[in-house]
């Protein structure tokens, strides 16, 4: 099971020479790193990323993470997967970039379900 996170081109640009990810700025308030499961990053992506150019998915393997990972209730009481601390390249398992079609939805790999927004 891998879980994903979005990230900016720039900041992962950041985070390659750094060799760890420390997270966006909405991260930083909130004292963590917002992971979502394959199921929730395409509805995490249209919520907070609608229409955003130059965005990543990256995939991470979250074995080793580690307790710094915690699965805490968010929306509706679902669980989502917070890292408490930075994300070491080495867990990564890939990183795809997402176009956009023309309503500013991000275009996901096969293996992401898709998200049906009510317009």
């Amino acid at each position: 099971m891998k879980i994903y996170v979005l990230v900016g081109a720039a900041d992962w640009r950041r985070a390659e020479k750094a060799g760890v990810y420390e997270g966006s700025a909405d991260d930083a308030r909130d004292g963590f790193i917002h992971f979502s499961t394959a199921v929730q990053v395409a509805e995490s992506a249209w919520k907070h990323r609608r229409g955003v150019k130059d965005l990543l998915l990256v995939a991470v393997d979250p074995d080793g993470l580690g307790p710094a990972l915690q699965y805490e209730p968010s929306r509706g009481g679902a669980l989502f997967p917070h890292l408490y601390g930075p994300l070491s390249l080495e867990h990564v398992h890939s990183v795809v970039p997402l176009s956009l079609d023309a309503a500013g939805r991000h275009k996901f790999p096969a293996e992401i379900p898709p998200f049906e927004a009510g317009e």
